[in-house]
């Protein structure tokens, strides 16, 4: 039996207290009856009324004055205020019928909307809209789109207009290989060429599979139609694979395509764990569950059995470790759904194979719909960020998201707005509306995430979740130069010396060399230049070339842990210190790259890494530098036991620990510092778990907030570097080349120093960060040999 909680409401807006519609209504005719309006009345009294309360305003207006109260607002306000406002007044069921009116109607289509509505909505949602279109419009929405639209990006739409996802909450280990599968067939016939599998969590790992362990969440899941039945259904003969594709993602139960949870507990029988990697559940009547949580227990009656069922998390969230009833002990496994199947299989996430194989608004719908099957609080999130970011504002797509959610998730829309942009969704409205329109939007926001300086209740498991995301999901890194085939380290060395030799220098033909081959291929080829002319490679390059383009063909021709070295000895000699390079590199390299880096120092420069470090820099600073310098960080597995008490510590330095322990300032400042310079990656993922469990609060967010100077900027940076260290690289290159002029050395130190380890990974980031890809804005902010050479090491568009 499973026993749970209904889910919390997420929404900003509350039904008011003490309603009275006729009165309502009274205030309303008298905010508008005379010369001009009362439009503060009018926004306090509509935001502060949920949208069922306001349907009963409308019909009291009617009995009380025989007239129609939208009629009314629209004809007393104007311009977005007045859009706002009467969208308020709608039912949503009508509300989104007339933006998609809207969207088809006239000349041209708003694609952007009909995605947005018709990717994000449930089932009941899209049945209702249906329906109200109908009555509206007296037209059958769906033939309106048919009409509209064209291709693959029109037979998506007709598959969500059925609002026919399942809704099962249990996930069919063979279905979601099958359907994983069968994604990558239609991946293979596009010409796609796969690196072969990804690296998730227990690939390679020994099955657990034991007499002692059964599933207690298992139930299959209905059996979808035949392809024979799907590709004879009128509309829908189109090609097999782009079939199969769309109908997944467009049926398929969201549980079943994002990563779910199960519980592995100890009984009778054997099971094959399939290779996933346990982590050991706390010990009996501890509860692991952030906050409040909907999540219940499977009632333990005899021996457990597959019809023990635990209830699934709410929507975009992951389970974390649940804490197991006395007498079971057992084990938290995360098997693969779809999407981390496909990931499994291909080596890439489903994402940015979309990317890859289609186009247009087909593509565009396509990853609307993964984002919000992922989480749809996210994908709000972004479409409220992007509509205010730069020049001008999206005032449709604002009101549109701001009216839509306000009554169902906008407080895990802000909160993920917050951890993903840093800064709060009031606070960008604020900045980027004015007048009664902003007033408006800000109410219904429903508050300052920055000035609160903390999760809500329960939006910390949207925190949560990013961790666990975070450690569970080992993308495979990947970067854009590759050793070349059919290498020839004395033929590359006479192309060199042929384009630098007599007057002028072919810079071309060095750039196709030197960014086409593997730094261990450079190695060979200044082996074999000096060799075959008696001549040093390097001095010839520096003599030939200048400039930008100098620094970066040279630097690539240093070994990785050399580059690293100079790098470090320009940041701290002459005159002041360059602390974001000391930053950047001690808080991202691994304990190989640290020694090498120590060695190659020491060679060159005749000192000790550590003596310069501790020379140029003073306080906790040099503390963090000096101990990242020893490259001594662990790399064990993740401890829980460890990481909950290393959460306490990190709690207590920060100032947010509800008790604190008997250990002075200096030492709990040590024991942080300890912490996070010499925990492994997967300890400090948990790490971080644990200390929102423990505080609510975000780990970046309290540094940022507690701390200042070097010492906040390198903390900040080894937070980031362990959530996602090619989102790190992504953002320092964005920040580089953004606004007026260039960081060229930042720009050439990420570009050299990631372009044979995960720059690939840096560049799909930056696509999803910014909404441009790093090859366009590299095209757009450099010019002429230099923009070459870097576009060869960027590897590509996206």
């Amino acid at each position: 039996m499973a026993v749970g909680t209904a889910r919390v409401y997420r929404g900003s807006v509350k039904e008011f207290p003490g309603f009275d519609a006729s009165q309502d209504a009274e205030a309303l005719y008298n905010a508008m009856k005379g010369l001009g309006s009362d439009k503060e009345a009018i926004l306090d009294l509509i935001t502060s009324r949920s949208n069922k309360q306001r349907v009963e305003i409308c019909q009291a207006y009617k009995s009380l004055y025989g007239k129609d109260l939208i009629a009314d607002l629209k004809y007393e306000l104007t311009g977005k205020f007045e859009r706002l406002i009467v969208s308020l007044m709608r039912p949503p069921a009508y509300s989104d019928a007339k933006e998609i009116k809207d969207a088809i109607g006239g000349l041209g289509t708003d694609e952007k909307c009909l995605i947005e509505i018709l990717a994000s909505r449930t089932n009941q949602e899209i049945h209702d809209l249906v329906a109200a279109y109908k009555d509206a419009y007296e037209r059958d929405l769906e033939a309106d789109i048919v009409g509209d639209t064209s291709g693959h990006f029109k037979k998506m739409l007709v598959v969500l207009l059925q609002g026919a996802r399942e809704e099962d909450d249990v996930v069919s280990e063979d279905l979601v290989e099958q359907d994983a599968k069968v994604r990558l067939r239609g991946a293979i016939r596009a010409g796609l060429g796969l690196d072969g599998p990804g690296a998730l969590v227990g690939s390679g790992a020994e099955p657990c599979a034991s007499s002692a362990l059964i599933w207690v969440l298992y139930t299959p899941l209905h059996p979808s139609p035949s392809h024979q039945d799907l590709l004879e259904a009128g509309e829908l003969k189109w090609g097999t694979d782009e079939a199969q594709f769309i109908y997944i993602l467009g049926r398929r139960s969201k549980q079943h395509l994002r990563m779910g949870e199960r519980l592995l507990l100890q009984g009778s029988g054997s099971f094959p764990c399939q290779g996933l990697v346990p982590r050991a559940l706390p010990s009996a009547g501890v509860p692991c569950v952030p906050h409040k949580s909907s999540w219940g227990w499977a009632e333990r009656r005899g021996r457990p059995s597959h019809r023990d069922t635990l209830p699934v998390c709410p929507e975009g969230m992951l389970a974390p470790l649940l804490a197991v009833p006395k007498g079971l002990r057992g084990f938290v496994c995360s098997p693969p759904a779809v999407f981390n199947e496909y990931l499994k299989i291909s080596g890439k996430p489903i994402e940015t194979s979309i990317k890859g194989e289609l186009s247009g608004d087909f593509e565009k719908l396509m990853l609307a719909v993964v984002k919000c099957i992922r989480s749809t609080a996210e994908y709000f999130a972004e479409r409220l960020y992007k509509a205010m970011k730069g020049l001008g504002t999206r005032d449709n797509t604002l009101i549109r998201i701001m009216v839509s959610r306000s009554e169902i998730d906008m407080l895990d829309i802000r909160e993920v707005f917050r951890t993903k942009y840093e800064k709060s969704l009031y606070n960008m409205i604020k900045e980027d509306t004015s007048g009664e329109y902003k007033k408006a939007l800000l109410k219904l926001c429903g508050g300052d995430d920055d000035a609160a300086g903390e999760f809500f209740p329960e939006a910390a498991q949207v925190a949560y979740q990013m961790w666990e995301h975070s450690a569970l999901a080992k993308v495979k890194l990947q970067g854009t130069v590759q050793p070349a085939a059919s290498f020839n380290d004395d033929g590359d060395a006479q192309v060199l010396r042929k384009a630098m030799k007599g007057l002028g220098t072919d810079e071309g033909a060095i750039i196709d060399v030197v960014t086409k081959r593997s730094n261990a291929q450079r190695q060979q080829i200044i082996k074999a230049y000096k060799a075959h002319y008696g001549r040093d490679l390097m001095a010839d390059l520096k003599s030939e070339l200048s400039g930008s383009l100098a620094k970066l063909i040279l630097g690539l021709m240093l070994t990785p842990a050399q580059y690293d070295a100079k790098q470090l000895r320009k940041a701290v000699e002459g005159a002041g210190t360059d602390e974001s390079v000391l930053i950047e590199i001690m808080a991202t390299r691994n304990n190989q790259e640290i020694a090498a880096i120590n060695e190659a120092y020491q060679q060159a420069y005749h000192k000790r890494l550590e003596d310069d470090l501790s020379s140029d820099t003073s306080g906790h600073f040099k503390r963090i530098l000096v101990s990242l310098a020893l490259g001594n960080r662990d790399e064990g597995p993740e401890n829980l036991t460890q990481a909950h008490e290393d959460a306490k510590v990190v709690a207590e330095t920060l100032k947010l620990a509800d008790v604190s322990s008997n250990d002075s300032s200096d030492s709990l400042e040590t024991r942080f510092l300890s912490i996070l310079c010499t925990r492994s990656y997967p300890q400090l993922r948990r790490v971080f778990q644990e200390f929102i469990k423990m505080t609510n609060h975000d780990v970046e967010h309290a540094i940022k907030k507690r701390m200042s100077g070097d010492v906040r900027d390198a903390f900040v940076a080894i937070v980031r570097s362990v959530k996602n260290k090619p989102a790190f690289f992504a953002d320092k290159l964005y920040k580089s080349m953004k606004g007026a002029g260039t960081d060229e050395r930042t720009l050439t130190r990420i570009m050299i120093s990631r372009s044979e380890i995960d720059l690939l990974n840096i560049r799909a980031e930056f696509v999803d960060l910014f909404d441009k890809s790093l090859h366009h804005m590299i095209e757009k902010d450099t010019s002429g040999d230099y923009r070459m050479a870097l576009l060869a090491l960027c590897g590509g568009e996206d």
